[in-house]
């Protein structure tokens, strides 16, 4: 198996998905089935439906993103929500997902000096 990027997340999807059909795949996944077929297209994700991607295919956002994640044990919980942009670029979501990332990093740095 390749690399995972966002171009090669619907590939990723197809094969989980197997024999299932479509709308079976997206009710597990929690989303709806042409969502996941856009997806499956090589459509880019917004935020939240990537995340439930990534969890159903139990992998990390970054490693698809190719950013490396703060170690789990120290990591804090954080929540983003961002309203679905059809035209979004996967240079806008890298971008979107390094901002993320290094709000999450200052924040568990922040923490660990008051500790």
């Amino acid at each position: 198996m390749g690399k995972l990027t966002l171009q090669t997340l619907g590939r990723r999807l197809s094969e989980k998905q197997g024999d299932r059909g479509v709308r079976k795949t997206a009710a597990e996944i929690g989303i709806s089935p042409a969502t996941l077929s856009r997806v499956e297209r090589g459509y880019m994700p917004d935020l939240e439906t990537f995340g439930k991607i990534c969890r159903w295919l139990e992998i990390d956002p970054g490693e698809v993103l190719g950013i490396k994640a703060a170690p789990a044990a120290v990591a804090p919980k954080i929540a983003v929500h961002f309203r679905k942009d059809r035209e979004i670029s996967p240079r806008t979501a890298k971008a979107l997902a390094n901002l993320i990332l290094a709000a999450q990093r200052a924040l568990l740095y922040s923490e660990i000096d008051q500790g």
